[in-house]
């Protein structure tokens, strides 16, 4: 869409900078649309079959890699962050210490992150039409085939770590990101260098081994995508190593050495709620369907569903040390409607030598 007035550059970028701050990111940063390194990374990993069953990574073609194949006319991509650590990571590793609490990926404690951000970054791209006039722009929170990894990375934001995930100098990596699609021919930024060096920590901590190599994940075995994104049964390899891990994993994180200098959220909207930090495994496994529906209502667990929740709970529970509570709502759940419940019920129960 053409401009009817000539703009500056420099100084439009750096404004949008100020007022992204002003609406609570951590970071705003600008990149061009140029991705060829990251569609032949993202071609080569989909070839070896990395992305399990998540059809919806190749389904796009190169729109994910060439964002004005996905929205036409976009010149620039406004990157976003957004720290979310709700709580110091000695608490968090409690839990994933005690085998009877249930742990939940730190990202998911609070409000569903998607709404939060999404709210915001129209608001950004509201006041930037406020200034220039009427632009053409598409705002996106993981809601699309768009590699926000690469961008943010291009945008100066960090740098994508061997674990996969944006790790920033000062901030570490426990924050969500964001884009804005734009025709608006703003200042690019000079792209993060990566700062890994030899480390492999995070290689080394994975329960399953989810990092075969340096920036190169199996979505088939990394937990989170085992309790989130799978439709069906948890491969029985894989069932131990999960732990008392019921929605996600933050392992990689928590060894990451940059995260000492990850600051704790300031969103109280990403405050931990319905004590999901701390919460029994047994208390989370007694949910009936309404009652998870509840519990969940604007949270990004929510889109799991009740079958999937108690699929990975029941795990869980199998991984516990045996207790009569632990053996008594593992039977309760014998007949429940969905097989694959019943199934993880039956491997869990099998655990503690119940047949």
């Amino acid at each position: 869409m053409p401009h009817n007035r000539p703009l500056d550059p420099t100084q439009l970028t750096n404004r949008i900078k100020t007022w992204g701050m002003a609406l609570g990111f951590d970071q705003v940063g600008v990149s061009d649309t140029d991705l060829r390194l990251a569609e032949q990374r993202l071609e080569q990993w989909l070839e070896r079959g990395m992305h399990a069953e998540m059809d919806y990574m190749a389904r796009h073609g190169r729109k994910r890699s060439r964002p004005a194949a996905l929205v036409s006319g976009t010149r620039r991509i406004i990157s976003v962050r957004m720290d979310y650590l709700p709580e110091p990571l000695n608490a968090s590793l409690e839990v994933l210490d005690d085998p009877v609490r249930a742990f939940v990926s730190r990202y998911a404690l609070g409000r569903d992150y998607h709404k939060v951000l999404r709210q915001r970054l129209q608001r950004l791209a509201q006041r930037i039409e406020a200034a220039v006039g009427e632009y053409a722009y598409r705002v996106f929170v993981d809601s699309a085939p768009v590699l926000e990894k690469p961008l943010a990375e291009q945008a100066g934001l960090g740098w994508i770590g061997k674990h996969s995930n944006l790790i920033n100098r000062q901030a570490g990596s426990w924050f969500f990101l964001g884009e804005i699609y734009t025709d608006l021919p703003l200042r690019v930024d000079d792209p993060a260098d990566n700062h890994c060096g030899r480390c492999r920590a995070c290689l080394d901590i994975c329960p399953t081994r989810a990092i075969v190599e340096p920036y190169q994940v199996d979505a088939g075995r990394c937990i989170s995508y085992l309790t989130i994104e799978l439709k069906g049964s948890i491969p029985i390899e894989f069932r131990r190593a999960m732990g008392n891990r019921i929605y996600g994993c933050d392992d990689c994180q928590q060894v990451c050495p940059w995260n000492r200098f990850a600051r704790l959220s300031e969103i109280e909207d990403f405050a931990p709620r319905h004590a999901l930090d701390s919460t029994s495994l047994c208390e989370v496994f007694s949910w009936d369907e309404t009652w998870f529906l509840k519990r969940t209502e604007g949270s990004a667990i929510r889109r799991l569903g009740h079958a999937r929740w108690l699929r990975n709970i029941a795990v869980a529970l199998g991984n516990a040390p045996g207790s009569a509570e632990i053996i008594q709502a593992l039977q309760q759940r014998l007949d429940h409607p969905s097989a694959m419940v019943r199934e993880h019920v039956i491997w869990a129960l099998e655990q503690h030598d119940v047949g």
